[in-house]
């Protein structure tokens, strides 16, 4: 049962202020499914419900909750309530709240923590914004190497009620170096008295803390690994991180690319909750710096002014010549941008990605000037509209400029990517827009040029 089918009766218990009854009430319910019902809530009863939660689930739900949903509860929880809550969070879900508050807000919630979660917390939030060190937790099981799996057991027992994950099992040595990771399985088909050493084969591998977080999903990905330990540059294990962390980091990055090749800012917060002065000045860069590109398209045509006068029924195929253009580089552009997101393109394979968007984008070319060149026949053999004596060099011109502005299409947007990549810039920021607006311009010099070579000594 979901917390959005049972709301009415939750709301009568609040308003009867039968808390017993709402306290009985959520032991049933999952950490997700009791942050889904809270949020519905108004802002003054959210803290209400969650101050009703079985102790052993606050925290739990805590991290379920978003930012502003954080904040709330535990403002409106006593100074005594909200330490207890924020100490038994998870290191890395409490370095994700902490670092969205302000500074002054970050000293105050660090002092509400034990000398023990406060050295820790300080110590995730000294690495750097997006790095593989913020999403760690400290909470893992570290066995030495001499130990047998009778006294691995009976640690598992004793200190792993507070690790995030028991799949795996580290073994260190006496410096804390990581030496290698065990998955249980292999522990629990062994003889109690077989020593780790007899089991490990130092074959692991794992994540450096000041490395970028994104660099950790392919990671995961090619080991299939629901846990990898992250060690600091001399190699000692510092804590771990697990699929969940990774999976967030990759919605964040995946939502930043998205709103970059839409031709904007990353908004860096929800689009709900984002202030409209904030979305403007996010959205109002981009569209400044695109519209001023465009001028170009009007300026590229001022100079075409004789010829467009000359032959006025060039000025009919410009919607056509300039969209399949830009469509082409638009495609082109988000291809390669997700090639190099996923790992399947760098920056050497520019050649052979150039000779493929040449001869993808020539027969694209082909494809759409042939049905240009036949549509404009086709009108004029129909009778539904009149080109002129020279319609056929008409169809020819816009033909081969379908073809010249496909092909050029293709090969820009694919090759802007690599551009800014090989110069330290975000691949992204290629939006399709950009690549649009460049495309527009150079497309009226393609067709421009081509129908004075087509038609000069007709209409030209």
């Amino acid at each position: 049962m979901t917390g959005h089918l049972i709301e009415p009766a939750i709301k009568a218990l609040i308003e009867s202020r039968n808390f017993t009854a709402l306290h009985d009430l959520f032991v049933e319910w999952t950490p997700p499914e009791i942050a889904d019902c809270i949020v519905d809530f108004p802002h003054e009863e959210q803290a209400i419900v969650f101050r009703m939660l079985p102790q052993t689930k606050a925290a739990d739900v805590l991290e379920y909750l978003d930012h502003d949903a954080q904040v709330i509860v535990l403002k409106a929880m006593g100074s005594e309530a909200a330490a207890k809550i924020l100490n038994d969070m998870s290191d890395d879900d409490r370095t994700r709240f902490l670092e969205e508050l302000p500074p002054a807000a970050v000293t105050q919630t660090l002092a509400l923590l034990t000398p023990e979660e406060r050295r820790h917390a300080q110590t995730l939030l000294n690495y750097p914004e997006r790095s593989t060190g913020r999403l760690m937790t400290s909470h893992f099981v570290a066995v030495r190497d001499d130990w047998t799996v009778l006294q691995v057991f009976d640690h598992v027992r004793k200190h792993g009620k507070d690790s995030e994950t028991l799949n795996v099992i580290y073994v260190v040595d006496d410096g804390g170096k990581l030496i290698d990771d065990l998955r249980i399985r292999e522990l629990l088909l062994r003889p109690f008295n077989t020593k780790i050493a007899d089991i490990r084969d130092t074959r692991f591998v794992a994540l450096r803390a000041a490395d970028p977080a994104a660099e950790a999903a392919p990671v995961f990905r090619k080991y299939d690994r629901s846990a990898l330990p992250v060690v600091d540059s001399d190699g000692r294990l510092i804590g771990i991180v697990t699929i969940d962390d990774v999976l967030d980091v990759i919605e964040e990055e995946t939502t930043r690319e998205v709103q970059k090749i839409g031709g904007l800012e990353a908004l860096d917060e929800p689009y709900t909750t984002i202030s409209l002065r904030r979305m403007i000045k996010k959205r109002a860069t981009w569209l400044i710096v695109l519209f001023l590109g465009e001028m170009l398209t009007a300026t590229a045509m001022q100079g075409y002014n004789s010829e467009i006068e000359k032959a006025a029924v060039l000025a009919m195929f410009l919607p056509l010549i300039i969209s399949s253009g830009g469509n082409s580089g638009s495609q082109a552009t988000t291809l390669i941008i997700r090639a190099m997101a996923v790992g399947e393109v760098g920056l050497r394979d520019w050649w052979k990605v150039l000779r493929r968007e040449i001869g993808s984008g020539a027969w694209l070319g082909i494809i759409l000037g042939v049905i240009g060149f036949v549509r404009i026949l086709l009108w004029q053999s129909l009778h539904l509209y009149d080109y002129g004596a020279h319609f056929f060099r008409i169809a020819l011109a816009v033909g081969f400029a379908l073809i010249g502005v496909v092909l050029w299409g293709s090969v820009a947007g694919s090759m802007l990517p690599f551009l800014l990549r090989r110069c330290g810039l975000d691949p992204a920021t290629s939006s399709a827009p950009f690549v649009a607006t460049l495309v527009d311009v150079t497309g009226l010099l393609i067709y421009f040029n081509v129908a004075l070579v087509v038609l000069r000594g007709t209409v030209l």
